[in-house]
């Protein structure tokens, strides 16, 4: 396969194969969310957004496995230093309890595992004096630890944000508030206060400007003689920079800033939940970049291939055993690959490939002027387009599938679209060339209409 000249190429999509292959997975599977029946063959020619299903057909991928993929389809920097690494046997230790070494010296490896992945975080993370890394499995066990570091260092409240997406662990789950079905009928974390997330200008005056004390919503609630809440109750505001789950919505600048009043005046921790627009995504290394906020505590996983939680050693707790995972600083192969996966964004200058393709797709949707979408919003290669209405979204999603491009939902009516950061000129063009023609045909079919908003 041709990076320079692959298009898409479909036949039936889903074939037969695919179908018998999503039957028997569901076999044994427990309920969750498939969002089509898209089946990767691993064994079959991909590259960079390109990829082949079980039926052979060829298709663009613009949902970078939910940022989880971030260079795409075998991407050849990588290839390189896992076909040069013989694995060992286990690729998994007690990573928090034994030490590992993989090349030597360890400030200079070819082979870099946990400790050299952690050099490579804390060094992102400089501007904001973060100086430890707790690595775990997953972008929720992050956010756990996240939040646990904060509790240990006093308070027993939360602040949350509508609209959040935090992840699935129970701990996780009370700071949800994207989904009804995310939390619905399981126990919560006591005291989460949840406050708005403002996106647009109308947002923020109408939602979280007041006329109160603080002058905004969340300071109204935390003011010393009017307030609700004793600051020295909360122990963190959490806040993804981009809303993911909650439809792609920026944080306003001004609510930012606001928070970062807060976390100033009161000594409150702020966690910024980089899970999906960490690693570039947007432009930057961190979503949190865009903002005048600074950040106590990241997290970061799916790009990263493992959970990072990154902050300075005064947030941390000093105990050993306070924090613990058996296999979360321990996993060789994955602690390669984002490692190197860090080392490919750098080495290839690829923040400024996603500001300047997230323009082009961005700018070339925008022009087509196209029915139905009423907002195309978002930094770099992590861009949200939304729709007048739930079923219209739904249907360009089956339809771009139809036409060999792989497409995401969020939110209530937005369509997600995240093509690797090493995405081409090209790619970009004969992406959103597909996805016009998907919402061009939906457009055209007049059951479609317009259902409340995001």
């Amino acid at each position: 396969m041709d990076r320079n000249s692959v298009e898409p190429e479909i036949s039936t999509i889903p074939g037969k194969r695919a179908q018998k292959w999503a039957e028997y997975h569901h076999q044994t599977a427990a309920p969750s969310t498939y969002v089509y029946e898209f089946v990767w063959d691993t064994t079959a020619d991909a590259t960079g957004p390109f990829c082949t299903d079980v039926d052979g057909n060829v298709l663009l991928d613009f949902t970078g496995h939910v940022a989880a993929a971030p260079l795409g389809y075998n991407n050849p920097a990588i290839r390189e230093k896992f076909e040069s690494f013989d694995l060992p046997d286990p690729t998994k230790i007690a990573g928090q309890d034994f030490y590992v070494s993989s090349d030597w010296p360890p400030e200079s490896s070819d082979r870099p595992g946990p400790s050299e992945l952690m050099e490579r975080l804390t060094s992102l993370t400089d501007q904001y004096d973060m100086d430890a890394v707790f690595l775990s499995n997953s972008g929720a066990e992050a956010v756990e630890n996240a939040i646990k570091i904060c509790y240990a260092r006093g308070g027993h409240r939360g602040v949350t944000t509508d609209g959040a997406f935090h992840g699935r662990t129970l701990g996780a789950l009370s700071l949800n508030r994207s989904k009804a079905v995310h939390r619905k009928g399981y126990p919560e974390i006591p005291g989460i206060v949840s406050v708005p997330y403002p996106s647009t200008d109308a947002d923020y005056e109408k939602r979280w400007a007041t006329d109160g004390p603080g002058g905004n919503v969340l300071a109204d609630k935390l003011d010393p003689e009017r307030g609700v809440i004793d600051p020295d109750e909360v122990a963190y505001v959490i806040l993804e920079p981009i809303q993911g789950e909650g439809g792609y919505r920026p944080a306003h600048p001004e609510f930012a800033r606001d928070i970062d009043a807060l976390r100033e005046r009161y000594g409150i921790a702020v966690i910024a939940d980089e899970i999906q627009t960490g690693l570039g995504r947007t432009g930057e290394f961190w979503g949190v970049d865009h903002l005048d906020l600074t950040p106590d505590v990241i997290t970061c996983a799916k790009g990263l291939r493992v959970g990072a939680t990154i902050s300075r050693s005064d947030v941390f707790p000093e105990e050993t055993g306070r924090i613990s995972s058996t296999w979360g600083a321990g996993d060789l192969l994955s602690s390669l690959q984002g490692a190197v996966t860090i080392d490919v964004i750098r080495e290839e200058n690829l923040l400024e490939n996603a500001r300047v393709r997230g323009r082009q797709l961005r700018e070339t949707i925008v022009d087509a002027d196209l029915p139905g979408v009423v907002d195309v919003r978002g930094p770099g290669l992590m861009i949200g387009v939304e729709f007048d209405a739930k079923d219209r979204r739904e249907a360009v999603v089956e339809a771009a599938m139809k036409r060999g491009l792989l497409t995401l939902g969020c939110g209530y009516k937005t369509l997600r679209l995240l093509p690797p950061l090493d995405v081409t000129e090209r790619e970009i063009e004969l992406g959103a060339t597909l996805f016009a023609e998907a919402v061009e045909a939906v457009g055209s079919d007049q059951t479609v209409t317009a259902t409340g908003s995001e």
